[in-house]
């Protein structure tokens, strides 16, 4: 079952920048101990958001991925000073490319976990506030991207319904009946889809959406509270930056594998402050929790 999210509350800047920040460290460094750190960051907040239902999409569809890209590399990438054993096909299998490998794919998987968390927490109506008074054409096709898949869901599950009553289920009859019946489904939704979209255009076109002067209603306000978690998010990409560019989180696969003292104070702050930014979210809700629960019980 999910949780109730604290992080969602705040105010949709500091959520956009922390989803900026996370999502962009994930890819650029590949550092070992930043990979680790934030692949479990990403999977503890994508199970906290949605649950049992996070738990098992982690589970069935991504662990696979993260196994298949990681054994992946090594068959096409030969690259590597420190050569383990030679393929049937005669190219060496290398540590580094094993390494990389694995990398490469903690990367996917990771970036994967953060997109997810960040449609659950970044809604339509948050995009349309961040972006709607600078590229308004932008934000409202962003906004509309992010509804239509589970709208889209929830409008094939109807019409599926209804096609089942009269027999037309991509279930019921043959090979060729069913196929018949799922390309009639396709089509309808199809063109649900479509004048769906034109209804929306023509209903904030007659608003008068993307005008100049143009007031609109928004229940966000930046508060103290929203001040303090923005300057403390700043404050953690500032050093991380700092960092890096200092070289605590240097790390390289090739020639040969090769990084930056793990164990110097320095080094482990920084990876720590690190840790610290992508669990943000986390320490948030179990700081929440442990308050209602607190409430609870003196009640």
């Amino acid at each position: 079952m999910a949780n109730r999210d604290t992080f969602s509350g705040y105010h949709p800047i500091v959520n956009f920048a922390y989803f900026v920040l996370v999502i962009a460290f994930s890819t650029l460094f590949t550092n070992p101990v930043c990979l680790f750190s934030s692949l479990v960051c990403a999977f503890t907040y994508s199970v906290y958001l949605n649950g049992g239902k996070a738990l098992r999409f982690n589970l069935l569809y991504l662990l696979p991925m993260l196994i298949f890209a990681a054994l992946l590399n090594p068959a096409f990438n030969h690259q590597g000073a420190t050569i383990l054993t030679y393929l049937p096909s005669g190219n060496p299998l290398t540590l580094e490319s094993i390494a990389y490998g694995a990398a490469a794919a903690a990367i996917l998987v990771t970036v994967v976990l953060w997109f997810s968390c960040f449609n659950e927490v970044i809604t339509s109506d948050k995009i349309v506030y961040l972006f709607g008074r600078v590229i308004p054409a932008l934000s409202l096709v962003l906004s509309m991207s992010l509804r239509f898949v589970p709208r889209f869901r929830a409008q094939l599950k109807v019409i599926s319904n209804a096609q089942r009553c009269v027999g037309r289920d991509a279930s019921n009859g043959n090979i060729l009946r069913r196929a018949r019946h799922g390309i009639r489904i396709l089509s309808i939704m199809v063109t649900w889809a479509l004048e769906n979209a034109i209804e929306t255009a023509d209903s904030m076109k007659s608003r008068g959406y993307g005008l100049p002067g143009r007031t609109a209603f928004s229940i966000y306000r930046f508060d103290k509270r929203d001040a303090l978690a923005l300057a403390y998010i700043l404050l953690c990409g500032a050093a991380i930056i700092i960092g890096s560019a200092a070289g605590a989180f240097y790390f390289r696969y090739f020639p040969t594998i090769k990084g930056a003292e793990l164990l110097s104070p320095p080094r482990i702050a920084m990876q720590l402050v690190y840790f610290a930014l992508g669990a943000t979210p986390v320490i948030l809700n179990v700081k929440e929790d442990r308050k209602w629960k607190a409430i609870a019980s003196k009640g």
